[in-house]
């Protein structure tokens, strides 16, 4: 199985971007391409709809700025999303014909929850992206799953009543969460040397193998580090590094905390 590492960094991942335009947001596009970016190359995107409907009219601009082709599929029947399934048939089409090294699936929707797993099972990294109404199940299906929500400009951000200014999408409040504790906690212990320091990288990827949708933006910060050194659970030591001149971020757990 594939998975998010520096094994990534010698090469240049194919990715194959798949859109579900019946549940994701066009103001997303640059903010969606940009995250992609840092894993690799879209060397397919393709965006899956009724185009021949209005509902879909704000995609259209964006598909000729982003070179996203889009693929027609009719609403045949009422109540049957028949978008899912051209998603996944298309998407095992490009498994068994195109020379790719992961996928990246766009939807809020658990109907691909099976679809990444078997990605997964046949050596395939797999990002998924979502609103935070996504179910668990297809979260937990994708190597890294990224809430759509910490993608938008600030121009794009919600707007308040009439004569108000805008205001940020409210980030969730770490300090009183008891379960990103454990996680932090677990991953610090398991990543420790005999001294009980921890180097942030093996920290990192602990945490994003146990739960796939962390992202430290998701708290209102860029980087992890920033999380560790503000939530106040951590002593923290910046240490040089001779072959290196950026500064290497250790942890350990707070005594008695």
């Amino acid at each position: 199985m594939a998975t998010i590492n520096k094994e990534y960094d010698a090469r240049q991942l194919k990715l194959a971007v798949l859109i579900d335009a019946d549940n994701t947001q066009s103001a997303i596009t640059e903010g969606l391409l940009a995250e992609v970016a840092k894993y690799g190359v879209a060397s397919v995107k393709r965006i899956y709809g009724d185009w021949t409907t209005t509902n879909l009219k704000h995609w259209k601009e964006r598909l000729l700025e982003y070179a996203i082709q889009p693929i027609q599929q009719f609403s045949y029947t009422t109540g049957k999303n028949a978008t899912d399934s051209a998603m996944i048939i298309d998407a095992m089409d490009l498994l068994y014909t195109e020379k790719l090294d992961g996928f990246v699936i766009v939807s809020s929707d658990s109907d691909f929850t099976r679809l990444a797993a078997r990605m997964r099972e046949a050596g395939k990294l797999v990002i998924g992206f979502g609103e935070r109404k996504t179910p668990k199940p297809f979260v937990a299906a994708c190597d890294k799953f990224i809430y759509t929500d910490i993608l938008r400009e600030p121009e794009e951000e919600v707007a308040g009543v009439k004569g108000e200014p805008k205001k940020k999408a409210p980030v969730q409040d770490f300090k009183m969460d008891k379960k990103l504790r454990a996680l932090l906690g677990q991953a610090v212990e398991d990543s420790a040397d005999d001294s009980g320091w921890a180097y942030l990288g093996p920290v990192g990827q602990y945490v994003a193998n146990r739960q796939p949708e962390f992202d430290p933006r998701n708290y209102g910060y860029r980087k992890l580090g920033e999380l560790i050194k503000s939530c106040g659970w951590f002593d923290v030591e910046e240490r040089s590094n001779p072959v290196d001149p950026g500064k290497q971020i250790y942890i350990r757990k707070r005594q008695g905390r």
